[in-house]
């Protein structure tokens, strides 16, 4: 079934709506949920509240691209999960992963200001457009995903040093970036 036929199901509030969306993106929101939490059952909690979410958001919000509304819901779902689980003990693989990319978002409060204004997220969106795809890729991959460095380098075929490099480099040019557009202090 097409999106739009699912968002029509989710605005006559039909339960189909919830086994549609379940049948054609439930693999995807689980793969997202899976590159941030360890556990299993965190996993299918994260995937059973993005579909609730997702119930109680249509309407009145109609998204424009199913996938990705599902994916900001699941993945926000599973941080906030990851965040919960973590509270009291570090050293898991996704905390390597912010770490990395707090060289490039620490600013106190005008990164936390232009956070909540949605700033943030369209000048990060804009940086990458200034990207070749490769690298684009390899950063969403790492950031957005959750991707390890090892499934990284696998899927491009590359050394795990120079999918290194390349995040180090990208890194450096957000900041860069974020610097010059006066959100980085």
């Amino acid at each position: 079934m097409d999106d739009e036929k699912i968002v029509a199901l989710y605005i006559q509030r039909s339960q189909q709506a919830i086994l549609e969306t379940r049948k054609k993106y439930g693999a995807y929101c689980r793969v997202i949920a899976r590159r941030i939490l360890a556990n299993l059952r965190d996993v299918e909690e994260c995937e059973n509240d993005a579909y609730l979410a997702a119930w109680n958001t249509i309407p009145p919000q109609i998204p424009r691209k199913l996938s990705i509304f599902l994916g900001r819901i699941i993945r926000n779902i599973a941080l906030d999960k990851h965040s919960y689980n973590t509270a009291k003990k570090r050293n898991n693989e996704f905390e390597v992963i912010l770490t990395e990319l707090e060289e490039c978002l620490a600013s106190s409060h005008t990164v936390e200001t232009s956070y909540e204004a949605g700033e943030l997220a369209q000048y990060i969106s804009q940086f990458l457009y200034t990207l070749d795809e490769q690298s684009r890729n390899i950063f969403i991959q790492r950031y957005w995903y959750s991707y390890s460095i090892k499934d990284i380098s696998l899927h491009f075929q590359m050394s795990s040093s120079k999918v290194k490099s390349n995040l180090f480099r990208t890194r450096n040019k957000l900041r860069f970036y974020l610097e010059s557009e006066g959100l980085y202090i």
